[in-house]
């Protein structure tokens, strides 16, 4: 008797698409956004939306919502969903720019770090050692820094009237150093001035980029590289994603989930501090009761665009701080040119829906970018209220627009004790 095996052959699993965008992928999505913005301003002739002002101005608008963006993702990684960050910046901004005018602008820097870092520890003492709600927690910090800057600022500053110092405000704080890369900002301004297509539009970019940069925008940049070596490639960024990602695990490899938690609050909390700072001391050279302006949320949201990612984050941050600037260079006229760009994506995006086979969705894009299209024509400016509500509508739709292809890290927001893993 013979018996007959068959051998049955195993289907490999289909390969699984990384939710990470390729470096060719996205310079060709780079080098389209481009394109497309020069031929926006050859068609409409805003030159503005691509001047070396306008991005420099976004460059300095990005920088405080970057710092704040990088400060969420250093708490979203190791688990800790920070709405604090908000809070943190206003406690940035005032005892930085407090320091600032007494011992000089270094000093306020460090002091202000410092205090948004405190901020970060109260949030994980509540969250992490207590096991407080993280978002009753953020939005208690934002109110008790508000209510705490408030009264401090009018014990400590209203009695310095004859600084130009009110109730609300602190006095001016010496300027942080800047610096312009000699010789290439005065040719790159001179190809700019030709108004050239492509040519002309790369030359205002990278003139914005180039000219009376603040250190702390240099500095900037250096943690936005530094944080994605720690967290991507070292054993200590690996065990803190681990935190966020499943804590269980991590405790039974010996991690101490509760250190590495509170480490990565504090350091949220220091970076969303230095974003305060930047606004007082950098921005307006003063502490002013209000002027973070939402940024730490915005920050968030740029961090969410980024998909928990720097480099993602980096570009979120630029996109808000971008739209921000439109109100400060000609905005009206700026944002009208601008309605033309989002047509055509909308009128994109509906094409790709459609083939998709997402009819409802593509439909819905279509008929916006027809009432975008109408509102183009129909118009020659957009009224200065509407600019000035510019980058919460970026917020919204990109978010929107983003929200399918979002990750999380797993463990975000959930209660975790000590033991649970044993």
């Amino acid at each position: 008797m013979s018996a007959t095996v068959t051998a049955e052959k195993a289907t490999p699993p289909a390969p699984t698409r990384s939710r990470r965008m390729s470096l060719p992928r996205v310079l060709l999505l780079l080098s389209g956004a481009l394109l497309a913005l020069c031929a926006v301003r050859v068609i409409t002739g805003a030159d503005n939306i691509t001047g070396s002002s306008q991005i420099a101005a976004a460059l300095s608008l990005a920088v405080p919502i970057g710092l704040a963006g990088l400060g969420g993702l250093w708490a979203e990684r190791a688990g800790v969903v920070n709405i604090g960050l908000e809070g943190m910046m206003i406690l940035g901004t005032f005892f930085g720019a407090w320091a600032g005018y007494q011992w000089g602008p270094w000093t306020g820097v460090v002091v202000g770090v410092l205090a948004g870092a405190i901020g970060g520890l109260v949030h994980a003492v509540a969250t992490v050692s207590f096991g407080v709600d993280h978002i009753i927690s953020g939005v208690a910090i934002n109110i008790l820094a508000l209510g705490a800057t408030s009264y401090l600022a009018k014990r400590w500053f209203e009695p310095l009237s004859h600084l130009g110092a009110s109730p609300k405000q602190s006095p001016a704080v010496d300027d942080l150093p800047s610096f312009t890369v000699p010789g290439l900002s005065d040719g790159l301004k001179s190809l700019e001035s030709h108004h050239w297509f492509l040519v002309s539009d790369v030359a205002g970019i990278l003139g914005g980029l180039v000219t009376n940069v603040s250190a702390l925008t240099a500095l900037t940049v250096l943690l936005v590289v530094g944080s994605y070596f720690v967290l991507w490639r070292t054993p200590f960024g690996l065990r803190l994603r681990s935190c966020g990602e499943n804590p269980l695990a991590a405790e039974s490899l010996g991690v101490n989930v509760y250190l590495y938690k509170y480490a990565a609050v504090a350091t949220s909390g220091a970076l969303a501090g230095l974003g305060g700072v930047f606004l007082a001391m950098v921005r307006s050279h003063i502490y002013n009761e209000g002027q973070t302006g939402g940024r730490g949320y915005i920050g968030l949201a740029a961090m969410i665009f980024g998909n928990w990612r720097p480099g993602g984050l980096a570009a979120g941050a630029g996109l808000f701080g971008y739209s921000d600037a439109l109100q400060l260079r000609n905005g009206g006229t700026t944002v009208h040119a601008l309605l033309l760009l989002i047509a055509v994506v909308l009128v994109l995006l509906a094409v790709w829906k459609i083939y998709r086979k997402s009819y409802l969705t593509g439909a819905v894009s279509a008929g916006f970018a027809v009432l975008v299209l109408v509102w183009y024509f129909m118009t020659d400016t957009v009224p200065n209220e509407m600019v000035g509500a510019t980058p919460y509508v970026v917020t919204l739709l990109v978010m929107a627009l983003a929200a399918q292809k979002l990750r999380m890290p797993k463990y975000n927001n959930k209660p975790y004790r000590k033991g649970q893993a044993g």
